[in-house]
């Protein structure tokens, strides 16, 4: 039996991702060879059961014998797949959907996995349940927001996180593409269908952090954690004197195209510069909790106790940066976490003087969860 080459990339992919890789790139490698059409379809599957993997792995224990904790990676997947498909893709007719499970299930394990998931699948068809989409947002993670933002706000985050994001693109001072529709982002376009031509995509929140640095031509501008580069390239529309940083060679090679000056170093220790900058950004490495839609393996991945950890780095990086800092200057500490841990937190325990502070939340403003502080030694 041939399976959609859709269906097979996107399950490729998914077991990437179960043994540790970020989805996109998965995706990207599973998907080579895929014409437009089939790996629009598999970056579908993919990114929905991430974002839906609670409420799949719900309607899975529904059906199924077995507990989950026993079933084999393939057989788990497959039937995540399935029933994603199922429920949430009205174009993709159920009988296929079951067949390539049911296939999947035989290539990766036995006949008896196949006939398993052929049962439970044929089982759910004929008797469907409702799961509340909630479980898709561990529990103690929507606990936390709650906490932290309210009930309702905390559910608003949630749902944000189950969409396909906006495309954004940042086009700077230059003609934008056909279609494409300005924002309240000076340069940012939302781009709803279509080839971003030239442009590279940037979320909206992303691209409203270095508006915050006030940049005039001629200053110095350190960017500290600057991979993927696309904050440094927004600030280049204005010609500063800029030095790009970022702690992996592989992605500093990438900053190297942006023609600036590129240093290989971990800001978690001493800077190598014996000059001040005018200007300095520091986008901090963090949870990512802001980008779940985007990023959904990140609330699968992420436990409580990895704040503590991320927050003394970025304590470390932070005391350093504003050491770099010229006199008057201005530094604008970013995350996009929506977690106090790193980012108020962070603020304070650097005695740092706050000058402004931004905060955008998903499902309430456009865009990924972003926090930003100015700030001065």
């Amino acid at each position: 039996m041939n399976l959609a080459p859709a269906r097979k990339a996107a399950f490729a992919a998914l077991l990437a991702v179960d043994r540790g890789a970020w989805s996109a790139e998965a995706l990207a490698a599973k998907s080579l060879q895929l014409d437009p059409r089939d790996a629009g379809l598999a970056s579908d599957i993919v990114f929905g059961v991430l974002r839906r993997r609670g409420e799949l792995d719900d309607v899975i224990r529904r059906y199924s014998k077995v507990p989950l904790d026993r079933l084999d990676p393939e057989v788990w997947i497959a039937l995540e797949m399935a029933f994603y498909q199922i429920r949430f893709l009205d174009r993709v007719p159920s009988h296929a959907v079951v067949n390539d499970a049911v296939e999947l299930a035989r290539r990766a394990g036995t006949a008896s996995a196949a006939s398993f998931v052929n049962a439970v699948l044929r089982q759910s068809l004929r008797k469907p349940v409702e799961v509340p989409e909630t479980l898709s947002t561990p529990a103690w993670l929507l606990d936390r927001w709650t906490t932290r933002f309210g009930r309702d706000v905390a559910l608003e985050i949630a749902r944000a996180s189950l969409k396909i994001p906006e495309r954004y693109i940042r086009v700077g001072d230059a003609e934008p593409p056909a279609g494409a529709e300005p924002t309240e982002i000076a340069g940012c376009y939302l781009l709803p269908t279509g080839d971003p031509g030239p442009f590279r995509f940037q979320d909206i929140s992303a691209q409203a952090v270095v508006p915050l640095l006030k940049l005039e031509p001629g200053q110095t501008f350190l960017d500290l954690c600057a991979s993927p580069g696309n904050k440094t390239a927004q600030a280049l529309e204005t010609p500063v004197r800029a030095i790009a940083c970022d702690l992996h060679l592989s992605r500093a090679k990438i900053l190297r195209e942006l023609g600036i000056p590129v240093v290989v170093l971990d800001a978690r220790n001493f800077l190598p510069f014996s000059r001040r900058f005018d200007r300095i950004l520091l986008d901090a490495p963090c949870s990512g909790t802001g980008t779940l839609a985007r990023n959904p393996e990140i609330k699968w991945k992420l436990e409580p106790e990895d704040f503590a950890d991320l927050q003394e780095r970025q304590i470390s990086i932070l005391r350093n940066a504003l050491r770099q800092l010229a006199p008057g200057g201005r530094l604008v500490y970013s995350t996009c976490s929506l977690e106090k841990e790193e980012n108020e937190d962070v603020v304070a325990a650097t005695g740092a003087k706050v000058l402004e502070t931004m905060h955008r939340i998903p499902g309430r403003d456009a865009g990924d969860g972003f926090f930003a502080a100015v700030l001065q030694p």
